[in-house]
């Protein structure tokens, strides 16, 4: 996993299709890494279980979780997911909860049980798996916001990515607001400092390139700026249009 210090930027698309062609299409691509939806997407436990052991690919696979729970955090992970993404976090002691379940003992609580032996694989050891595996929490919420500096600092969180079309509800403003709002006490501005003062990357879904240039301008690190549906309707629309 990229340093969480390093000033590097990835793009990131969005997989919301639990179909593996469509996957390996987007694999194909070389994004900086890939987040398979299986809260708002169509991705279950048995088709991320199913095609997260037998993919290869050294492009990182992350999961977005529906909750928090520790045995969907620890399922993804044992499957071989790089990293997950945690949504609705807003309070230390959740964040440090979802930490502590990505990573085992002494540091975490995470029960070993790899599942690379179903396929033949052969699975890393624990502290092999712990220096890998990636954990990002979701502020998504006013509350989340509120606290994101104490959950920027918590050990063993080594992204915050912002859920902006959340957050905007939670704020009661409009996407297109949250994102034009630069000013350095701004909800966006305040997530890229927190994560910078506590020494974590700052991630955010942009869903498109437009948004996702401006969250870059903004500072995050980690930016999805393409989403599997996205690119399918759009190569379809401009595809099938007579220019008329």
């Amino acid at each position: 996993m990229t340093s969480p210090r390093s000033s590097e930027q990835h793009l990131a698309v969005w997989s919301t299709l639990d179909d593996p062609r469509v996957l390996r299409l987007l694999l194909a691509a070389r994004p900086g890494w890939v987040v398979l939806d299986a809260q708002h997407g169509a991705w279950t436990d048995r088709t991320l279980t199913d095609v997260l052991l037998t993919l290869a690919t050294d492009v990182p696979v992350w999961v977005r979780l529906p909750d928090d729970r520790p045995s969907g955090i620890g399922r993804a992970l044992d499957a071989g997911a790089a990293g997950v993404v945690v949504p609705l976090v807003e309070s230390v002691e959740q964040a440090a909860a979802v930490a502590a379940a990505c990573r085992y003992p002494p540091t975490g609580r995470r029960s070993s049980g790899p599942m690379q032996g179903l396929v033949g694989g052969t699975a890393p050891t624990t502290a092999e798996a712990d220096a890998a595996v990636g954990c990002a929490v979701m502020v998504e919420t006013a509350a989340g916001l509120d606290r994101v500096e104490q959950i920027a600092a918590v050990p063993g969180v080594d992204q915050v990515f912002v859920g902006p079309n959340d957050l905007s509800l939670s704020l009661g403003t409009t996407l297109d607001a949250l994102l034009a709002d630069d000013d350095e006490g701004g909800p966006l501005p305040r997530v890229v400092a927190a994560c910078r003062a506590a020494g974590v990357r700052a991630g955010a879904y942009g869903g498109d390139a437009a948004r996702g240039q401006l969250l870059l301008e903004l500072g995050f690190s980690d930016v999805v700026v393409a989403t599997d549906t996205g690119l399918l309707a759009g190569a379809a629309a401009v595809a099938f249009s007579r220019g008329d």
